[in-house]
């Protein structure tokens, strides 16, 4: 039959009331933001069909929180784009949201409604425009401006140790730093909190009185220590510490500050201590105009170094260097070439891929009694060797998530059931019967993702979905009840079992459906990433109780998986996930949008749709390196 005919026979029982409602839509002109669009907010399609959504892949995605009429009215005439003017009742725009095609959020809109009856006047109304529509709805999006940047604490460590000599990561002891859209370094979170503000004061004194402890031992002083060595000093530590030259008064103000002290040392310590409290030195303030080179050589340095400019990239802002993009790319990629760049890749990493929790986990020790501290340490190690073997040695990126190999030490060796390598964290190739593959397949993610007692489905899946396919899944309704069947011996459950009571509610279905399935395909691996044929339920006496030995019961596993929305990703391991994840368009741009949000400290909007769309076919088309990805990065940023 053809599709036409198909599509003819489909539509057609529907009632004469909504082919009249249909027809008065029309004829009014109905206005979309006051009339359709409600429709569409209402049928949740907007949960998905957002930048960071379930469906943010599609050519259908709706304008920012917050905007106005008429923004939501050139959204409106833009979905002609996907209006079929031969056959209008037959645009995907109708038969999705009524799940006369098949659609991953199932059925939003009844077939047959007044809703439907105002989608499809809607469509009609686009089927009959003119297609220069389509463009000029389009209309070009400005960029978020460029916002003021605070230092992580991992960018303050890095900063002092390269400009004071010191060692001591002093930063590691402030008040803990927040993950926003899965960073830390967001714009957004990156006030100063009076707890913070006492801390960058304590520690400015601490770090100045130590780099002149013994005299000028770091070297700081450039000249003899005179008068006219005391405006050298300022210009000099100025311009590193604040990353460009110091302004006429700045340099007179410290001067000044230098000049009270009977001492020398003492006179350059007070100016070392003052300036490591300047918002001069703790942000990174762009102001543009003559000093935009400079501006670009910070950008440069945090995002590829996560520290202070060196010499060698002032220099290359005073000369002009910076000034085109063929500069720039030289620029960068011989900063790719130094060893703090491996610094700055580790920490990309680790915020990536959430060591964090990791570290922090807790495990239920008569369950899990090999997990401690040190096998929690050796697991980010794996990780972290795995992606940068991958960067560093040019491969193609997205083998990090199918590698057949890995790099671990013997106490992952008893943990994976491999035989020990001859040296710790040496590259293994995994049995060719392994269910092990790159990431998926690591006891980082299996434990991270896992409750301290058992393995859990849905943080699985939630982490798939946001850290590698970069889709927003909306947090359950205030008031939801998210507790599962308790278990019991006479009743004994696998987790998919349980979960199951997610998909009998709309209010919890309509996520859980996204999220539950691709943690089911990852049930064979326990919550430290052990290897497990069956479930294994342990159900313990009361304290009281001390005569009566543990009950176990196991059960067999369903490992079958799946990801929604990305075509033949059926699954049973962690190996099969991952050549999915590897193989899909989502999952390459979930990488090339993630290196944004570290590179510019913000979530990407859409007027940054060309700089991540141009980002991605560069590393397209170099078959997935990194490093070009990463150049790539750095020249959009240059550019801002």
């Amino acid at each position: 039959m053809q599709p036409d005919i198909m599509y003819t026979i489909m539509l057609r029982p529907l009632s004469i009331g909504w082919i009249a409602l249909a027809g008065v839509c029309a004829a009014a002109e109905i206005s979309f933001s006051g009339g359709v669009y409600p429709v569409l907010v209402k049928a949740n399609c907007r949960t998905c069909h957002v930048d960071g959504g379930i469906a943010s892949a599609t050519r259908l995605r709706f304008p920012e929180p917050g905007a106005t009429p008429a923004e939501v009215e050139t959204f409106g005439r833009s979905l002609s784009a996907l209006v079929n003017r031969a056959q209008p009742e037959a645009s995907l725009l109708v038969t999705k949201p009524t799940n006369r095609e098949k659609h991953t959020g199932g059925k939003l809109i009844p077939p047959g409604s007044q809703d439907e009856a105002l989608l499809l006047a809607w469509v009609n109304r686009l089927a009959r425009s003119s297609p220069e529509l389509v463009k000029a709805a389009s209309a070009s999006q400005k960029p978020a401006p460029v916002v003021m940047r605070r230092l992580t604490h991992s960018q303050y460590n890095h900063t002092v140790r390269d400009l004071l000599g010191d060692q001591t990561s002093p930063a590691s002891h402030f008040p803990p730093e927040d993950f926003v859209n899965g960073f830390r370094n967001q714009a957004d979170a990156q006030n100063i909190p009076a707890l913070l503000a006492e801390a960058y004061g304590a520690s400015a004194e601490k770090l100045a009185r130590s780099a002149f402890r013994g005299g000028d031992t770091n070297r700081l002083i450039p000249c003899g220590q005179d008068a006219p060595c005391r405006s050298r000093f300022v210009r000099e530590f100025g311009l590193k510490a604040f990353r460009r030259p110091l302004e006429g008064k700045e340099v007179e103000r410290y001067a000044k500050l230098f000049t009270g002290q009977k001492d020398f040392l003492t006179g350059a310590q007070l100016v070392v201590e003052a300036m490591l409290q300047s918002p001069h030195f703790l942000f990174r303030v762009e102001r543009g105009g003559d000093g935009r080179a400079y501006e670009t050589a910070s950008r440069l340095s945090y995002f590829l170094w996560d520290t202070v400019p060196d010499t060698g990239l002032l220099r290359s802002a005073a000369a002009g260097e910076l000034d085109s993009s063929a500069g720039v790319e030289k620029v960068v990629r011989r900063m790719l070439t130094d060893a703090r760049a491996r610094q700055a890749l580790d920490e990309f990493v680790s915020q990536w891929l959430r060591f964090d929790r990791v570290l922090n986990t807790v495990k239920d020790r008569a369950s899990f009694p090999m997990f401690n501290p040190e096998l929690a340490a050796a697991m980010i190690e794996e990780s972290r060797l795995l992606v940068a073997d991958a960067v560093w040695r040019d491969r193609d990126f997205m083998t990090v998530f199918k590698a057949d190999y890995g790099f671990i030490n013997s106490d992952l060796a008893t943990l994976y059931r491999f035989p020990a390598p001859a040296n710790e964290f040496e590259r293994v190739n995994f049995p060719a019967d392994s269910d092990r593959a790159g990431l998926l397949g690591q006891a980082t993610f299996l434990a991270l993702t896992s409750k301290p007692e058992d393995t859990s489905p849905t943080a699985r899946g939630l982490f798939v979905r946001e850290q590698f396919l970069c889709q927003h899944v909306p947090d359950p309704p205030p008031g939801t009840n998210s507790n599962l069947p308790p278990l019991s011996k006479s009743k004994p459950q696998t987790n998919r079992e349980r979960l199951s009571v997610h998909l009998q509610s709309e209010v919890c279905a309509g996520c859980h459906k996204l999220i539950d399935p691709i943690g089911f395909g990852l049930e064979k691996f326990d919550a430290i990433g052990a290897r497990r044929e069956k479930l294994t339920l342990t159900f313990r006496p009361g304290r009281k109780d001390k005569q009566t030995a543990p009950a176990k019961v196991e059960l067999p596993l369903d490992t079958s998986g799946e990801v929604a929305g990305i075509p033949d990703s059926r699954f049973q391991s962690p190996k099969e996930l991952g050549r999915a994840l590897a193989a899909s368009a989502e999952c390459q741009q979930c990488v090339v949008k993630q290196l944004f949000r570290f590179a510019f400290g913000r979530p990407e909007t859409v007027g940054d749709r060309g700089t991540i769309e141009a980002a991605f076919e560069k590393f397209r088309g170099s078959r997935f390196r990194f490093k070009e990805l990463m150049v790539a990065m750095a020249l959009a940023q240059a550019e801002r």
